[in-house]
């Protein structure tokens, strides 16, 4: 027994280092602790929740992206798609009158709808990913501005903006936006690591033919997964409203690369098959607190990106060295 105990003793500090999260929250607690002690504003509830409110919208882009990069692909249109459905869902309760529960069904159903797009043009057309996605890019790019006629949406009924309001825990405020992004987490945590809808996800990031021969009907899989990640990309759009209180045509313009870094940082693999939606969660908050973190300091915007594109390099070369050890 006491054999026994030990051994469970030793091995499980060695599971917990060898999951893809390890690294990732190492670094996330190094950099809490760095800038704990450079700025007195850092260790505030306050604070903290700010950095929440700054990474929720992100954090929820990446979700999808995590999604869609475990089956070995990638979407560079997420940010552009959201912008799309915040367009869609607010013009459609402002200029139209549509009651605001079914604009914000609109807007949900258009972004999961061009996530079936990309899905199909994948699968049965055999594109690769980088070129659906950012062919994409351009043409919801293109829709919005065209949609909105370059113009920023204002006067936003009350559901539409719901999320940006809050609530208080102690002193600090918490937006409910903060909440749902955390429970869209322990959601899609379960889906991945619970379910037979996540083993096949990473079975397909592994070997596309390997699942196939299993009995994993590959192709149907591949387009859930990015319509799933559309949908994903709609409630992003959701709280970039609530955030805002407007919606505007200008948004998410850079969020496809940041929801990317987001999903490298937290330790999963751009190869597929590898990696943890919390491990996500881990590698948006990484971000969110280098950035302001850095902005508590007074260091200017741009050593913000130098430093988030240097964590993205290394990110991805730890990936390549591991894999590399494992083969």
């Amino acid at each position: 027994m006491a054999v026994t105990q030990a051994t469970t003793h030793t091995t499980l500090p060695r599971r917990l280092a060898a999951t893809p999260v390890a690294g990732p929250l190492v670094a996330l607690l190094l950099a809490c602790l760095f800038f704990g002690v450079n700025s007195g504003q850092f260790f505030t509830g306050p604070n903290f929740s700010l950095i929440i409110q700054q990474v929720m919208v992100v954090g929820t882009l990446a979700i999808g992206q995590t999604l869609i990069i475990l089956t070995a692909g990638i979407d560079l249109a997420c940010g552009a798609i959201m912008a799309f459905g915040g367009i869609v869902m607010t013009k459609l309760a402002v200029d139209t009158g549509l009651p605001p529960v079914l604009a914000l069904a609109a807007g949900l159903a258009v972004c999961a709808g061009f996530g079936l797009v990309n899905g199909l043009l994948v699968t049965r057309i055999s594109l690769p990913p980088f070129i659906v996605t950012l062919g994409m890019l351009n043409v919801v790019f293109a829709l919005t501005h065209i949609y909105s006629n370059e113009q920023t949406v204002t006067e936003l009924p009350a559901l539409l903006t719901v999320l940006g309001q809050t609530f208080q825990v102690g002193q600090t405020n918490v937006t409910y936006g903060s909440l749902l992004t955390i429970l869209l987490f322990v959601l899609f945590a379960y889906l991945l690591g619970s379910t037979a809808w996540g083993r096949h996800v990473y079975a397909l990031g592994n070997s596309p033919e390997v699942a196939r021969l299993t009995g994993i009907r590959t192709g149907r899989l591949t387009v859930g997964v990015y319509t799933v990640a559309g949908l994903v990309y709609g409630i992003a759009a959701l709280l970039l409203v609530s955030r805002t209180g407007v919606g505007d045509p200008q948004a998410g313009q850079t969020d496809n690369l940041d929801s990317i870094t987001a999903v490298v940082l937290g330790g999963t693999s751009l190869f597929g098959g590898r990696g943890l939606v919390l491990g996500t969660l881990v590698g948006a908050l990484i971000v969110g607190v280098f950035r302001n973190g850095l902005q508590l300091m007074g260091v200017p915007s741009i050593y913000q990106t130098l430093i988030t594109g240097i964590l993205v390099i290394l990110a991805v070369t730890v990936d390549q060295l591991s894999r590399r050890r494992n083969r």
